[in-house]
Protein backbone atom coordinates (compact mmCIF):
# COMPACT_ATOMS: atom_id res chain seq x y z
CA UNK A 1 0.00 0.00 0.00
CA UNK A 2 1.38 3.48 -1.41
CA UNK A 3 2.51 5.71 2.37
CA UNK A 4 0.08 8.70 2.20
CA UNK A 5 1.18 12.04 3.37
CA UNK A 6 -1.95 13.12 4.77
CA UNK A 7 -2.42 11.44 7.61
CA UNK A 8 -6.39 12.72 8.39
CA UNK A 9 -8.61 9.63 7.82
CA UNK A 10 -12.74 9.89 7.35
CA UNK A 11 -14.57 7.75 9.62
CA UNK A 12 -15.59 5.45 6.94
CA UNK A 13 -11.53 5.01 6.31
CA UNK A 14 -11.01 4.12 9.54
CA UNK A 15 -13.65 1.45 9.04
CA UNK A 16 -12.43 -0.21 5.93
CA UNK A 17 -9.24 -0.40 7.14
CA UNK A 18 -10.14 -1.71 10.41
CA UNK A 19 -12.63 -4.68 8.62
CA UNK A 20 -9.73 -5.34 6.00
CA UNK A 21 -8.10 -8.13 7.61
CA UNK A 22 -11.00 -10.11 8.87
CA UNK A 23 -11.61 -9.21 4.72
CA UNK A 24 -8.59 -11.64 3.49
CA UNK A 25 -9.20 -14.15 6.49
CA UNK A 26 -12.68 -14.85 5.69
CA UNK A 27 -12.95 -14.71 2.00
CA UNK A 28 -10.54 -17.79 1.95
CA UNK A 29 -12.23 -19.90 4.10
CA UNK A 30 -15.26 -19.79 2.03
CA UNK A 31 -13.41 -21.92 -0.74
CA UNK A 32 -12.53 -24.18 2.20
CA UNK A 33 -16.08 -24.87 2.97
CA UNK A 34 -16.73 -25.92 -0.58
CA UNK A 35 -16.90 -29.79 -1.51
CA UNK A 36 -13.82 -31.23 -0.84
CA UNK A 37 -14.39 -35.02 -1.80
CA UNK A 38 -11.22 -36.44 -0.95
CA UNK A 39 -12.44 -35.06 2.48
CA UNK A 40 -16.37 -35.37 2.49
CA UNK A 41 -16.48 -38.75 1.01
CA UNK A 42 -13.92 -40.59 3.38
CA UNK A 43 -13.66 -43.80 2.60
CA UNK A 44 -16.12 -44.01 -0.41
CA UNK A 45 -13.93 -41.88 -2.40
CA UNK A 46 -10.93 -43.95 -0.94
CA UNK A 47 -12.47 -47.36 -2.13
CA UNK A 48 -13.87 -46.01 -5.05
CA UNK A 49 -10.66 -44.60 -6.23
CA UNK A 50 -8.46 -47.62 -5.41
CA UNK A 51 -10.78 -50.01 -7.30
CA UNK A 52 -10.74 -47.85 -10.07
CA UNK A 53 -14.31 -47.94 -10.71
CA UNK A 54 -13.32 -45.23 -13.43
CA UNK A 55 -10.65 -45.80 -15.71
CA UNK A 56 -9.98 -42.12 -15.41
CA UNK A 57 -9.10 -40.92 -11.67
CA UNK A 58 -10.12 -37.53 -12.59
CA UNK A 59 -13.84 -38.71 -13.43
CA UNK A 60 -14.88 -39.43 -9.49
CA UNK A 61 -13.33 -36.32 -8.58
CA UNK A 62 -15.09 -34.42 -11.08
CA UNK A 63 -18.56 -36.24 -10.52
CA UNK A 64 -21.51 -34.04 -8.64
CA UNK A 65 -23.24 -35.79 -5.70
CA UNK A 66 -27.08 -35.55 -5.66
CA UNK A 67 -27.42 -35.19 -2.05
CA UNK A 68 -25.00 -33.57 0.85
CA UNK A 69 -21.89 -36.17 0.59
CA UNK A 70 -22.47 -36.93 4.34
CA UNK A 71 -25.96 -38.41 3.50
CA UNK A 72 -24.20 -39.95 0.68
CA UNK A 73 -21.61 -41.40 2.76
CA UNK A 74 -23.92 -42.74 5.70
CA UNK A 75 -26.08 -44.88 3.00
CA UNK A 76 -22.88 -46.11 1.42
CA UNK A 77 -21.91 -47.24 5.13
CA UNK A 78 -25.55 -49.09 5.44
CA UNK A 79 -24.84 -50.75 2.35
CA UNK A 80 -21.76 -51.60 1.57
CA UNK A 81 -21.37 -55.32 3.34
CA UNK A 82 -24.42 -56.09 2.54
CA UNK A 83 -25.28 -59.20 -0.47
CA UNK A 84 -24.24 -58.12 -3.83
CA UNK A 85 -23.36 -54.48 -3.31
CA UNK A 86 -22.13 -53.07 -6.49
CA UNK A 87 -20.13 -50.13 -5.67
CA UNK A 88 -20.35 -48.96 -9.16
CA UNK A 89 -24.13 -48.96 -9.27
CA UNK A 90 -23.85 -46.95 -5.56
CA UNK A 91 -21.94 -44.58 -7.37
CA UNK A 92 -23.72 -44.23 -10.43
CA UNK A 93 -27.23 -43.60 -8.38
CA UNK A 94 -25.75 -40.80 -6.11
CA UNK A 95 -23.76 -38.87 -8.35
CA UNK A 96 -24.32 -37.35 -11.64
CA UNK A 97 -20.94 -37.87 -13.80
CA UNK A 98 -19.20 -35.43 -15.41
CA UNK A 99 -20.23 -33.69 -18.77
CA UNK A 100 -18.32 -34.81 -21.92
CA UNK A 101 -17.81 -31.73 -23.69
CA UNK A 102 -18.64 -30.97 -27.56
CA UNK A 103 -19.90 -34.29 -28.15
CA UNK A 104 -21.87 -33.19 -31.12
CA UNK A 105 -18.91 -31.19 -32.19
CA UNK A 106 -18.41 -31.91 -35.68
CA UNK A 107 -15.08 -31.43 -37.78
CA UNK A 108 -15.16 -29.84 -41.23
CA UNK A 109 -11.23 -30.69 -42.16
CA UNK A 110 -12.26 -28.73 -45.64
CA UNK A 111 -11.70 -25.87 -43.37
CA UNK A 112 -8.58 -24.13 -42.68
CA UNK A 113 -7.01 -25.08 -39.12
CA UNK A 114 -8.32 -21.17 -38.05
CA UNK A 115 -11.69 -21.17 -39.12
CA UNK A 116 -11.69 -24.59 -36.94
CA UNK A 117 -10.48 -22.61 -33.56
CA UNK A 118 -12.57 -20.02 -34.46
CA UNK A 119 -15.49 -22.17 -34.61
CA UNK A 120 -14.04 -23.95 -31.61
CA UNK A 121 -14.42 -20.92 -28.97
CA UNK A 122 -18.06 -21.39 -28.09
CA UNK A 123 -17.59 -25.10 -27.57
CA UNK A 124 -14.25 -24.86 -25.54
CA UNK A 125 -15.96 -21.59 -23.26
CA UNK A 126 -18.06 -22.45 -19.92
CA UNK A 127 -20.61 -20.25 -18.68
CA UNK A 128 -20.30 -18.98 -14.56
CA UNK A 129 -21.81 -21.38 -12.19
CA UNK A 130 -22.14 -24.51 -14.65
CA UNK A 131 -21.55 -28.33 -13.21
CA UNK A 132 -21.05 -28.19 -9.26
CA UNK A 133 -19.24 -30.64 -7.24
CA UNK A 134 -15.90 -29.69 -7.21
CA UNK A 135 -15.73 -26.93 -9.33
CA UNK A 136 -15.18 -23.50 -8.08
CA UNK A 137 -17.51 -21.27 -9.87
CA UNK A 138 -16.16 -17.88 -11.44
CA UNK A 139 -18.07 -14.54 -11.92
CA UNK A 140 -17.31 -14.45 -15.93
CA UNK A 141 -17.23 -16.23 -19.11
CA UNK A 142 -13.94 -18.56 -19.58
CA UNK A 143 -12.20 -21.34 -22.31
CA UNK A 144 -11.74 -24.69 -20.98
CA UNK A 145 -8.51 -26.62 -22.29
CA UNK A 146 -10.60 -29.52 -23.84
CA UNK A 147 -10.96 -33.29 -23.16
CA UNK A 148 -10.58 -34.39 -19.84
CA UNK A 149 -10.03 -30.76 -18.56
CA UNK A 150 -13.56 -29.86 -17.89
CA UNK A 151 -12.39 -26.63 -15.84
CA UNK A 152 -10.14 -23.57 -16.59
CA UNK A 153 -5.80 -23.62 -15.86
CA UNK A 154 -4.16 -21.46 -14.53
CA UNK A 155 -0.51 -21.19 -17.01
CA UNK A 156 -2.53 -23.39 -20.34
CA UNK A 157 -5.02 -19.68 -19.90
CA UNK A 158 -2.06 -17.03 -21.16
CA UNK A 159 -1.50 -19.36 -24.26
CA UNK A 160 -4.82 -19.65 -25.24
CA UNK A 161 -5.53 -15.59 -24.23
CA UNK A 162 -3.23 -15.27 -27.11
CA UNK A 163 -4.75 -17.38 -29.54
CA UNK A 164 -7.79 -15.12 -28.41
CA UNK A 165 -6.07 -11.48 -29.18
CA UNK A 166 -5.22 -12.66 -32.67
CA UNK A 167 -9.03 -13.30 -33.23
CA UNK A 168 -9.24 -9.33 -31.63
CA UNK A 169 -11.55 -11.86 -28.63
CA UNK A 170 -10.69 -8.75 -26.15
CA UNK A 171 -14.18 -9.26 -24.34
CA UNK A 172 -13.26 -12.90 -22.96
CA UNK A 173 -9.78 -12.02 -22.34
CA UNK A 174 -11.18 -9.35 -19.80
CA UNK A 175 -13.35 -11.92 -18.27
CA UNK A 176 -10.60 -14.62 -18.22
CA UNK A 177 -8.53 -11.89 -16.40
CA UNK A 178 -11.03 -11.01 -14.18
CA UNK A 179 -11.83 -14.88 -13.32
CA UNK A 180 -8.12 -15.04 -11.89
CA UNK A 181 -8.59 -11.94 -9.78
CA UNK A 182 -11.58 -13.23 -8.50
CA UNK A 183 -9.97 -16.51 -7.59
CA UNK A 184 -6.83 -14.32 -5.90
CA UNK A 185 -9.06 -12.23 -4.20
CA UNK A 186 -11.42 -15.17 -2.99
CA UNK A 187 -8.24 -17.98 -2.63
CA UNK A 188 -5.44 -16.02 -1.78
CA UNK A 189 -3.63 -17.43 -5.12
CA UNK A 190 -4.84 -18.40 -8.42
CA UNK A 191 -5.22 -22.28 -7.85
CA UNK A 192 -3.79 -25.21 -10.51
CA UNK A 193 -7.47 -25.24 -11.73
CA UNK A 194 -10.88 -23.88 -10.76
CA UNK A 195 -11.13 -27.33 -8.50
CA UNK A 196 -11.19 -27.58 -5.25
CA UNK A 197 -8.80 -30.32 -5.29
CA UNK A 198 -6.56 -28.20 -6.35
CA UNK A 199 -6.52 -25.12 -3.99
CA UNK A 200 -2.96 -26.35 -2.36
CA UNK A 201 -1.12 -25.64 -5.10
CA UNK A 202 -0.87 -23.11 -8.14
CA UNK A 203 0.75 -23.53 -11.56
CA UNK A 204 3.21 -21.19 -12.92
CA UNK A 205 2.71 -17.52 -12.49
CA UNK A 206 1.51 -16.45 -15.82
CA UNK A 207 -1.24 -13.79 -14.28
CA UNK A 208 1.37 -10.81 -15.38
CA UNK A 209 1.80 -11.91 -18.70
CA UNK A 210 -2.02 -12.10 -19.12
CA UNK A 211 -2.14 -8.30 -17.86
CA UNK A 212 0.65 -7.47 -20.30
CA UNK A 213 -2.06 -9.42 -23.04
CA UNK A 214 -5.07 -7.04 -21.88
CA UNK A 215 -2.67 -3.90 -21.31
CA UNK A 216 -1.85 -4.10 -24.83
CA UNK A 217 -5.71 -4.52 -25.73
CA UNK A 218 -6.85 -1.94 -23.20
CA UNK A 219 -4.26 0.41 -22.42
CA UNK A 220 -0.96 0.26 -20.30
CA UNK A 221 -3.07 1.99 -17.76
CA UNK A 222 -5.15 -1.15 -16.94
CA UNK A 223 -2.19 -2.23 -15.20
CA UNK A 224 -3.40 0.19 -11.94
CA UNK A 225 -6.78 -1.31 -11.75
CA UNK A 226 -4.77 -5.09 -10.53
CA UNK A 227 -1.98 -4.24 -9.33
CA UNK A 228 -3.38 -5.34 -5.61
CA UNK A 229 -4.08 -8.70 -7.01
CA UNK A 230 -0.77 -9.08 -8.19
CA UNK A 231 0.47 -7.86 -5.18
CA UNK A 232 -1.53 -10.46 -3.39
CA UNK A 233 -0.63 -13.17 -5.85
CA UNK A 234 3.27 -12.12 -5.71
CA UNK A 235 2.90 -12.15 -1.57
CA UNK A 236 1.72 -16.26 -2.17
CA UNK A 237 4.69 -16.96 -3.77
CA UNK A 238 7.53 -15.23 -1.65
CA UNK A 239 5.68 -16.36 2.06
CA UNK A 240 8.78 -16.70 4.53
CA UNK A 241 11.33 -14.66 2.07
CA UNK A 242 11.72 -12.49 5.34
CA UNK A 243 11.87 -15.86 8.16
CA UNK A 244 14.49 -18.35 5.76
CA UNK A 245 18.06 -18.26 7.43
CA UNK A 246 21.35 -20.36 6.61
CA UNK A 247 20.08 -22.74 9.04
CA UNK A 248 16.75 -22.97 7.92
CA UNK A 249 17.36 -22.04 3.83
CA UNK A 250 13.69 -23.11 2.53
CA UNK A 251 10.38 -22.30 3.47
CA UNK A 252 7.24 -23.04 1.17
CA UNK A 253 7.92 -22.02 -2.35
CA UNK A 254 11.14 -19.70 -1.02
CA UNK A 255 14.67 -21.03 -0.48
CA UNK A 256 17.89 -18.97 0.68
CA UNK A 257 21.45 -19.51 -1.28
CA UNK A 258 24.07 -19.46 0.73
CA UNK A 259 24.67 -16.12 -0.47
CA UNK A 260 21.70 -14.47 1.49
CA UNK A 261 20.08 -14.64 -2.66
CA UNK A 262 16.31 -15.43 -2.45
CA UNK A 263 14.92 -17.99 -4.91
CA UNK A 264 11.88 -20.14 -5.51
CA UNK A 265 10.62 -23.46 -5.81
CA UNK A 266 7.53 -25.46 -6.53
CA UNK A 267 5.80 -26.76 -3.46
CA UNK A 268 2.34 -27.75 -2.02
CA UNK A 269 0.91 -27.28 1.44
CA UNK A 270 -0.51 -31.44 1.28
CA UNK A 271 1.45 -34.23 1.38
CA UNK A 272 -0.80 -36.48 0.28
CA UNK A 273 -2.28 -38.43 -3.12
CA UNK A 274 -4.05 -36.08 -5.53
CA UNK A 275 -7.60 -36.64 -5.67
CA UNK A 276 -7.49 -36.67 -9.41
CA UNK A 277 -4.72 -39.25 -9.62
CA UNK A 278 -5.29 -40.68 -6.08
CA UNK A 279 -4.40 -44.69 -7.35
CA UNK A 280 -1.55 -43.91 -9.19
CA UNK A 281 0.10 -41.82 -6.19
CA UNK A 282 -1.22 -44.23 -3.76
CA UNK A 283 0.87 -47.19 -5.93
CA UNK A 284 4.16 -44.90 -6.74
CA UNK A 285 4.42 -44.42 -3.30
CA UNK A 286 4.32 -47.91 -1.80
CA UNK A 287 6.66 -49.08 -4.80
CA UNK A 288 9.64 -46.47 -4.36
CA UNK A 289 10.54 -47.14 -0.66
CA UNK A 290 10.75 -44.03 0.31
CA UNK A 291 8.30 -42.26 2.82
CA UNK A 292 5.26 -41.82 1.33
CA UNK A 293 4.39 -38.24 2.48
CA UNK A 294 7.78 -36.77 0.91
CA UNK A 295 7.02 -38.54 -2.56
CA UNK A 296 3.06 -37.03 -2.23
CA UNK A 297 4.59 -33.81 -1.96
CA UNK A 298 7.14 -34.34 -4.93
CA UNK A 299 4.56 -35.86 -7.05
CA UNK A 300 2.28 -31.92 -6.32
CA UNK A 301 4.90 -29.85 -6.25
CA UNK A 302 5.41 -31.42 -10.13
CA UNK A 303 1.90 -30.83 -10.85
CA UNK A 304 2.16 -26.92 -9.68
CA UNK A 305 5.18 -26.89 -12.37
CA UNK A 306 2.76 -27.72 -14.98
CA UNK A 307 5.71 -29.99 -16.21
CA UNK A 308 3.67 -33.06 -15.05
CA UNK A 309 5.86 -35.16 -15.22
CA UNK A 310 9.20 -35.20 -16.51
CA UNK A 311 12.65 -36.47 -15.72
CA UNK A 312 14.08 -32.70 -14.82
CA UNK A 313 12.45 -33.74 -11.35
CA UNK A 314 13.83 -36.88 -11.30
CA UNK A 315 16.87 -37.94 -9.55
CA UNK A 316 18.15 -40.98 -11.57
CA UNK A 317 16.33 -38.87 -14.81
CA UNK A 318 14.94 -42.31 -15.44
CA UNK A 319 12.04 -43.54 -12.77
CA UNK A 320 9.44 -41.23 -11.34
CA UNK A 321 9.76 -42.95 -7.86
CA UNK A 322 12.92 -40.71 -7.79
CA UNK A 323 10.74 -37.74 -7.80
CA UNK A 324 12.56 -34.37 -5.76
CA UNK A 325 10.93 -31.60 -7.09
CA UNK A 326 11.25 -29.72 -3.80
CA UNK A 327 14.67 -29.75 -3.95
CA UNK A 328 15.05 -27.94 -7.15
CA UNK A 329 15.14 -24.41 -8.17
CA UNK A 330 13.83 -24.36 -11.78
CA UNK A 331 14.58 -21.68 -14.18
CA UNK A 332 11.33 -20.87 -15.38
CA UNK A 333 10.41 -20.05 -12.19
CA UNK A 334 12.42 -17.85 -11.58
CA UNK A 335 12.02 -15.81 -14.92
CA UNK A 336 8.55 -16.09 -14.49
CA UNK A 337 8.65 -14.33 -11.09
CA UNK A 338 11.50 -12.16 -12.49
CA UNK A 339 8.82 -10.66 -14.75
CA UNK A 340 6.22 -10.17 -12.21
CA UNK A 341 8.61 -8.27 -9.92
CA UNK A 342 9.55 -5.92 -12.98
CA UNK A 343 5.77 -5.37 -13.63
CA UNK A 344 4.91 -4.90 -9.97
CA UNK A 345 7.76 -1.75 -10.45
CA UNK A 346 5.71 -0.48 -13.55
CA UNK A 347 2.68 -0.55 -11.64
CA UNK A 348 3.78 1.41 -9.29
CA UNK A 349 5.35 3.94 -11.47
CA UNK A 350 1.75 4.43 -12.97
CA UNK A 351 0.15 5.26 -9.70
CA UNK A 352 3.24 7.28 -8.78
CA UNK A 353 4.86 5.54 -6.14
CA UNK A 354 8.55 5.90 -6.89
CA UNK A 355 9.82 4.48 -3.67
CA UNK A 356 8.08 0.86 -4.12
CA UNK A 357 9.26 0.80 -7.97
CA UNK A 358 12.36 1.28 -6.89
CA UNK A 359 11.90 -1.81 -4.11
CA UNK A 360 10.75 -4.22 -6.93
CA UNK A 361 13.00 -2.94 -9.80
CA UNK A 362 15.92 -3.80 -6.69
CA UNK A 363 14.23 -7.14 -6.47
CA UNK A 364 14.09 -8.13 -9.88
CA UNK A 365 17.54 -7.28 -10.44
CA UNK A 366 18.69 -9.36 -7.76
CA UNK A 367 16.58 -12.18 -8.53
CA UNK A 368 18.48 -12.31 -12.43
CA UNK A 369 21.90 -11.80 -10.83
CA UNK A 370 21.14 -15.13 -8.40
CA UNK A 371 19.75 -16.79 -11.42
CA UNK A 372 22.32 -15.81 -14.00
CA UNK A 373 24.84 -17.03 -11.06
CA UNK A 374 23.36 -20.41 -9.70
CA UNK A 375 21.53 -21.86 -12.96
CA UNK A 376 23.68 -20.94 -16.06
CA UNK A 377 26.69 -22.85 -16.82
CA UNK A 378 29.73 -22.01 -18.76
CA UNK A 379 30.75 -25.24 -19.82
CA UNK A 380 27.89 -26.67 -21.46
CA UNK A 381 26.77 -22.97 -22.59
CA UNK A 382 23.02 -23.41 -21.20
CA UNK A 383 20.73 -22.47 -18.36
CA UNK A 384 20.26 -25.59 -16.00
CA UNK A 385 17.73 -25.83 -13.24
CA UNK A 386 19.92 -25.69 -9.31
CA UNK A 387 19.41 -28.41 -6.92
CA UNK A 388 19.97 -26.30 -3.47
CA UNK A 389 20.44 -29.63 -1.53
CA UNK A 390 23.52 -30.82 -3.67
CA UNK A 391 24.12 -27.44 -4.15
CA UNK A 392 24.76 -27.91 -8.01
CA UNK A 393 22.68 -27.90 -11.27
CA UNK A 394 21.52 -30.23 -12.57
CA UNK A 395 22.68 -30.56 -15.79
CA UNK A 396 19.62 -31.63 -17.47
CA UNK A 397 18.84 -29.98 -20.37
CA UNK A 398 15.48 -28.55 -20.88
CA UNK A 399 13.10 -25.78 -22.71
CA UNK A 400 12.62 -24.41 -19.52
CA UNK A 401 16.01 -22.98 -20.39
CA UNK A 402 14.18 -20.31 -23.01
CA UNK A 403 12.95 -18.74 -20.25
CA UNK A 404 15.47 -16.43 -19.39
CA UNK A 405 15.97 -15.48 -22.99
CA UNK A 406 11.60 -14.91 -23.32
CA UNK A 407 12.18 -12.10 -20.32
CA UNK A 408 15.53 -10.99 -21.57
CA UNK A 409 17.47 -11.61 -18.39
CA UNK A 410 20.06 -13.67 -20.51
CA UNK A 411 23.67 -11.72 -21.55
CA UNK A 412 23.70 -11.60 -25.48
CA UNK A 413 26.65 -14.65 -25.30
CA UNK A 414 24.67 -16.90 -23.43
CA UNK A 415 21.41 -16.22 -25.68
CA UNK A 416 23.83 -17.11 -28.53
CA UNK A 417 24.77 -20.46 -26.76
CA UNK A 418 21.41 -21.21 -25.93
CA UNK A 419 20.50 -20.88 -29.41
CA UNK A 420 22.89 -23.03 -31.02
CA UNK A 421 22.36 -25.95 -28.31
CA UNK A 422 18.73 -25.29 -29.43
CA UNK A 423 19.17 -26.00 -33.26
CA UNK A 424 21.94 -28.91 -32.56
CA UNK A 425 20.06 -30.98 -30.09
CA UNK A 426 16.20 -29.71 -29.90
CA UNK A 427 15.23 -28.89 -32.91
CA UNK A 428 13.40 -31.87 -34.64
CA UNK A 429 11.26 -32.52 -37.66
CA UNK A 430 8.00 -31.17 -35.94
CA UNK A 431 9.44 -28.44 -33.86
CA UNK A 432 11.23 -28.38 -30.65
CA UNK A 433 11.67 -31.36 -28.29
CA UNK A 434 10.87 -30.61 -24.41
CA UNK A 435 13.93 -32.27 -23.16
CA UNK A 436 16.98 -34.82 -24.84
CA UNK A 437 15.54 -37.73 -22.57
CA UNK A 438 12.94 -40.26 -23.37
CA UNK A 439 11.70 -41.38 -20.10
CA UNK A 440 8.67 -42.21 -20.87
CA UNK A 441 6.55 -39.42 -19.26
CA UNK A 442 4.66 -37.27 -21.54
CA UNK A 443 7.03 -33.92 -20.84
CA UNK A 444 10.20 -35.71 -22.16
CA UNK A 445 11.34 -36.57 -25.74
CA UNK A 446 9.66 -37.19 -28.26
CA UNK A 447 6.74 -34.55 -26.72
CA UNK A 448 6.41 -31.03 -27.91
CA UNK A 449 4.33 -29.01 -26.27
CA UNK A 450 2.73 -25.61 -27.95
CA UNK A 451 3.75 -23.06 -24.90
CA UNK A 452 7.15 -24.41 -25.09
CA UNK A 453 7.26 -23.27 -28.60
CA UNK A 454 6.11 -19.90 -28.29
CA UNK A 455 8.26 -19.09 -25.55
CA UNK A 456 10.77 -20.61 -27.67
CA UNK A 457 10.26 -18.57 -30.55
CA UNK A 458 9.69 -15.34 -28.74
CA UNK A 459 12.93 -15.90 -26.82
CA UNK A 460 14.89 -16.70 -30.07
CA UNK A 461 13.53 -13.58 -31.52
CA UNK A 462 14.64 -11.67 -28.41
CA UNK A 463 17.79 -11.60 -29.30
CA UNK A 464 17.63 -11.55 -33.38
CA UNK A 465 18.03 -15.14 -34.06
CA UNK A 466 15.47 -14.64 -36.29
CA UNK A 467 15.97 -17.33 -38.65
CA UNK A 468 15.90 -20.14 -36.47
CA UNK A 469 12.71 -18.73 -34.64
CA UNK A 470 11.55 -18.78 -37.89
CA UNK A 471 12.70 -22.75 -38.79
CA UNK A 472 10.47 -23.66 -35.53
CA UNK A 473 6.90 -21.62 -36.20
CA UNK A 474 7.42 -23.44 -39.33
CA UNK A 475 7.79 -26.37 -38.50
CA UNK A 476 5.16 -26.42 -35.44
CA UNK A 477 2.59 -24.72 -38.00
CA UNK A 478 2.81 -27.84 -40.47
CA UNK A 479 2.59 -30.39 -37.87
CA UNK A 480 -0.44 -29.27 -36.19
CA UNK A 481 -1.85 -28.37 -39.58
CA UNK A 482 -1.03 -32.02 -41.34
CA UNK A 483 -2.54 -33.99 -37.55
CA UNK A 484 -5.62 -31.61 -37.89
CA UNK A 485 -5.99 -32.59 -41.92
CA UNK A 486 -5.13 -36.09 -40.91
CA UNK A 487 -7.46 -36.49 -38.43
CA UNK A 488 -9.51 -33.30 -37.89
CA UNK A 489 -8.36 -32.62 -34.29
CA UNK A 490 -5.88 -30.06 -32.26
CA UNK A 491 -4.11 -32.21 -29.71
CA UNK A 492 -2.93 -31.16 -26.09
CA UNK A 493 0.96 -32.45 -27.06
CA UNK A 494 2.51 -33.85 -30.57
CA UNK A 495 5.25 -35.95 -31.22
CA UNK A 496 7.54 -33.61 -32.63
CA UNK A 497 10.84 -35.80 -33.71
CA UNK A 498 8.70 -38.95 -35.66
CA UNK A 499 6.35 -37.06 -37.88
CA UNK A 500 3.85 -40.62 -37.62
CA UNK A 501 3.40 -41.21 -34.64
CA UNK A 502 1.18 -39.59 -32.18
CA UNK A 503 2.55 -38.10 -28.70
CA UNK A 504 2.29 -40.37 -25.81
CA UNK A 505 3.49 -41.12 -21.62
CA UNK A 506 1.89 -39.29 -18.43
CA UNK A 507 -1.15 -40.77 -16.84
CA UNK A 508 -3.90 -40.45 -18.86
CA UNK A 509 -4.25 -40.07 -22.84
CA UNK A 510 -3.25 -37.31 -25.36
CA UNK A 511 -6.14 -34.97 -25.22
CA UNK A 512 -7.98 -33.14 -28.15
CA UNK A 513 -9.17 -29.37 -28.17
CA UNK A 514 -7.02 -28.03 -27.35
CA UNK A 515 -6.96 -24.83 -25.78
CA UNK A 516 -3.20 -23.53 -25.68
CA UNK A 517 -2.52 -25.64 -28.77
CA UNK A 518 -5.31 -23.31 -30.60
CA UNK A 519 -4.38 -20.44 -29.01
CA UNK A 520 -0.52 -20.59 -29.82
CA UNK A 521 -0.97 -21.68 -33.80
CA UNK A 522 -3.23 -18.75 -33.98
CA UNK A 523 -0.91 -16.29 -32.62
CA UNK A 524 1.79 -17.60 -34.54
CA UNK A 525 0.33 -17.41 -37.49
CA UNK A 526 -1.28 -14.50 -37.54
CA UNK A 527 2.35 -13.01 -36.40
CA UNK A 528 3.73 -14.40 -39.53
CA UNK A 529 0.73 -14.83 -42.68
CA UNK A 530 3.34 -17.14 -44.62
CA UNK A 531 2.66 -19.70 -42.20
CA UNK A 532 -1.31 -19.92 -43.09
CA UNK A 533 -2.29 -23.58 -44.30
CA UNK A 534 -3.08 -24.54 -47.63
CA UNK A 535 -6.64 -25.01 -47.43
CA UNK A 536 -7.34 -21.33 -46.48
CA UNK A 537 -5.28 -20.15 -49.37
CA UNK A 538 -7.00 -22.20 -51.75
CA UNK A 539 -10.54 -20.96 -50.19
CA UNK A 540 -8.92 -17.38 -50.85
CA UNK A 541 -8.22 -18.27 -54.52
CA UNK A 542 -11.84 -19.48 -55.36
CA UNK A 543 -12.88 -16.30 -53.84
CA UNK A 544 -10.90 -13.79 -55.91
Amino acid sequence: MRHQKNHTFSHLTFLFLLLLPFTFVIQPLRAQQMYRPERDLGELFVQVQMQRVFPDSKTFPDAVPQAAPQQILEKYRQQKDQPGFNLEAFVLEHFTMPPQPASGFTTDTSLSVTQHIERLWPILTREPGADGGSLIPLPKPYIVPGGRFREIYYWDSFFTMLGLQANHETQLIQHMVDNFTHLINTTGHIPNGNRTYYLSRSQPPFYALMLRILAQQKGHEVLKTYAPALRREYAFWMDGAETVTADAPSHRRVVRLPDGSILNRYWDDQPEPRPESYLEDVELAEQSGRKHEEVYRNIRAAAESGWDFSSRWFADQENLSTIHTTDIIPVDLNALLYHVERTLADMASLEGNKEEANKYEKLAKNRRKALLKYTWSDDAGFFYDYDFVAGKTTDIPTLAAVFPLYFCMAKKKQAAAVAQKLQQDFLKPGGLVTTLNRSGQQWDSPNGWAPLQWMGVQALRNYKHDQLADEVAQRWVEKNEDIFHNTGKLMEKYNVQDMNLQAGGGEYPNQDGFGWTNGVLLKLISLHPELLDMSLQELEKQAQ
